[in-house]
Order: structure tokens, then C-alpha cells, then sequence
């Protein structure tokens, strides 16, 4: 299977320096048709990612600074009375882009995170009871700063589970540090990028993706990961199967990153931990540690 996103993730990573695994979830997450929740602290580049795949993929993108203040008709849009057709026209908000960028997520009230729901679940809104479609490909990717942090409002298990993967972006290595501290800003990269992969190749590879083979072993593998996490005390809560359905299309589009038409266990043992660290909400901060249990205990028939 030829890879057509490789020249993409070599440009990414020219931008964000030292962080390729993540730049490769990330668009992983995006291929399998997913939204994508980055947390971390501010200025270590988690909106450079968001803008650069924009500019690489050819997405219209938007980003929404979510703060205190911010009501659900600022994100989805509101209907507003015209006096010369003396009737109410509906204006969208910034919600009506192919790329959205949630800034600082949990800044903002419960009332307002909960106006993605719809979007990021059905890729549709409802205002007033009448539904309007958001564009395709359409991807969120959201931020959100550490919860011990002044002003945040932690996001509830719905809107988390919204995400099909969470990640971190760290701390840059000394030697990607010194090139970013040396180098031409990040802003003017970014704005120089051409589109490496257009919308519409974008789409057919997401259906692509769906193709790829899963074998019968292969999902009893990932059945008796989700059996272990609703059985494993140290959970509070299992894998729904929701949480299943995540977790096999991201192995598929990790498979069909590296070339491949099946999947293989590797690959979802590559995914897990983005997949299923910020759902089973372990006592455990850092999502490698908490599947660690199920990678050393689920044996890969």
C-alpha cells in the first residue's frame, strides 16, 4: 500500500521540532476520523501544531479562544432578526470551518464545552430546531491546560469521550530546543507551507483507511483488552464500546501509516495509550502508566 501522507509528516516536523510521535498521532486521530484533545502548559506548541497540519492539509481552520465568558451561540452561531425580510437569519459561527482549534477548553464554562458535543459526535448542529451541517473533513482539535492550573473547569467523562485520542507535547529535547531558539520563527514557517495532502485526497484516504483488514484473532485481542479494563479494580470505569470502536480505526490508520492493509497487534498497542489513557481516568497522570497493566497482563494470541 503506497504512503501518500509521508512528505506531510516530514513537513510537520521541520515545524514542530523533536515531537514526531505525536505529529503522527495527531494525524492518525485525523484519519480515523477522530477529534484530537492536546493538554499541556501554555508555550510548548500545542496551537504551531494545529495551525500547521491546517496549512499542510488545506483545511479552512479557525481557531476559538475559549475563556470564562463564552456562550454556546459565540461557538455554533445564532439566528439573528433581519428588519428588511423582517425574519430571522441564521449566521454561523466559527464552528462552520473544516478545522476548528478549541483553545484552552477547559477555560470555559461546562454550558460551553457542551456545545461541541453535537458537532464533534454527528458533524451537525441544531439551532432552533433546525439542523445545519458542518463541513467535511471536519476535525477539533482542542486544548486544554493542567487541571491544577487557576481558572480551569475540568471537562466532564462525556465531553472526554468525545476525543478519540489525548495526548502531550512536553518539553522539547536540548538539541530541537537550541534549533527552535536559533531558527526562524515558528509564525513565518508556517506561513510559507504549501498543501502537502488537499481536502479531497484527505477524505479518500479516510475512506481508505476503513478498508484495511482485521483479522479474527486481532479482535479478540483488542475484545480481551476491553474485557481486562472493565475487570482491572485500579479502573474506576471500563472501555465502553464507543471506546472500542476508537481504538480499533486508530490501530487502522496507524496500520495504514506504515503501509500496511491489516492490522497488526503492534499497532494497537501503539495507539492504546492515546486512545484509552484519558478514559479510564486512573489515579495515574501519564497515559503510558496507566495501560501499563494492560500491555504487560492481555496476551497477544
Amino acid at each position: 500500500m503506497q504512503n501518500p501522507i509521508a512528505p506531510l509528516l516530514e513537513s510537520a516536523n521541520r515545524i514542530i521540532l523533536g515531537k514526531q510521535h505525536q505529529i503522527r498521532l495527531a494525524l492518525c486521530c485525523l484519519l480515523a476520523r477522530g477529534h484530537l484533545l492536546i493538554e499541556d502548559i501554555p508555550g510548548v506548541g500545542k496551537t504551531t501544531l494545529a495551525h500547521t497540519l491546517a496549512k499542510l492539509l488545506g483545511l479552512n481552520y479557525q481557531r476559538i479562544q475559549f475563556t470564562s465568558d463564552i456562550l454556546p451561540a459565540d461557538i455554533i452561531g445564532a439566528s439573528i432578526f433581519d428588519p428588511e425580510e423582517r425574519s430571522f437569519k441564521f449566521h454561523p459561527g466559527p464552528i462552520f470551518n473544516q478545522m476548528i482549534l478549541a483553545d484552552e477548553i477547559n477555560r470555559s464554562t461546562p454550558k460551553a464545552q457542551s456545545a461541541l458535543l453535537e458537532a464533534m459526535e454527528e458533524q451537525q448542529v441544531t439551532v432552533e430546531g433546525k439542523t445545519y451541517h458542518l463541513p467535511s473533513p471536519f476535525f477539533v482539535i482542542a486544548t486544554q491546560n493542567p487541571a491544577h492550573q487557576i481558572g480551569t473547569f475540568p471537562l466532564p467523562e462525556s465531553q472526554l469521550d468525545r476525543f478519540l485520542m489525548r495526548i502531550e507535547l512536553g518539553y522539547p529535547n536540548r538539541n530541537a530546543e537550541r534549533e527552535l531558539l536559533s531558527g526562524q520563527s515558528r509564525f513565518h514557517l508556517i506561513e510559507n507551507l504549501q498543501t502537502e495532502l488537499p481536502p479531497e485526497q484527505l477524505k479518500n484516504i479516510q475512506q481508505l483507511v476503513n478498508t484495511v483488514h482485521v483479522s479474527s484473532a486481532l479482535l479478540d485481542y483488542l475484545q480481551n483488552i476491553i474485557t481486562f479494563t472493565r475487570e482491572f479494580p485500579d479502573y474506576p470505569c471500563g472501555l465502553s464500546p464507543r471506546a472500542g470502536l476508537s481504538l480499533l480505526n486508530a490501530a487502522k490508520a496507524w496500520a495504514f501509516m506504515d503501509s500496511r492493509d491489516a492490522v497488526l497487534p503492534e499497532d494497537v498497542q501503539a495507539v492504546l495509550p492515546a486512545v484509552a489513557g484519558h478514559r479510564l481516568r486512573s489515579t495515574s497522570q501519564d497515559s503510558g502508566a496507566v495501560v501499563a497493566p494492560i500491555l504487560e497482563r492481555v496476551n497477544v494470541l
